[in-house]
């Protein structure tokens, strides 16, 4: 177990080492008028005071700024990860539509051989057809 709370110690401190200086807004419910990005309250004549969000600065601690590093680094993996395996799914379809593709060509082949033989039978009746006469 001791090994484990180590490797978390040691990632965390590769993605602590500048996040400290930095703070992170989130949102939370209270009064628009209090932040100053935000006109008068009163611009806002359909929203009830008690259901406007105002935004307040809270600063993150160093393990939480962490673990949202670590999420996203996660989460890239993973859509790294389905990004893969839908690209080799893409190649397996083209290989499987491709061998169809030719499948067909062969069949077109050889109805048009087909074709061309009976042309050429017919042909030839009619031009002994002609000389017979």
């Amino acid at each position: 177990m001791g090994t484990a709370r180590n490797w978390f110690n040691t990632v965390r401190k590769k993605f602590i080492k500048s996040s400290h200086q930095r703070d992170i807004t989130i949102l939370h419910s209270g009064n628009l008028s209090q932040h100053p990005m935000i006109k008068e309250a009163r611009d806002f004549p359909n929203i009830s005071a008690s259901s406007r969000p105002s935004f307040q600065t809270k600063p993150l601690t160093r393990e939480d700024i962490a673990a949202i590093k670590i999420q996203s680094i996660f989460r890239g993996h993973l859509a790294r990860r389905a990004y893969r395996a839908l690209r080799s799914l893409v190649k397996l379809q083209a290989v499987a539509r491709g061998a169809y593709v030719r499948k067909q060509a062969q069949i077109a082949m050889n109805c048009m051989h087909a074709l061309v033989k009976l042309q050429v039978r017919v042909r030839a009746r009619q031009l002994l057809g002609r000389y017979s006469e």
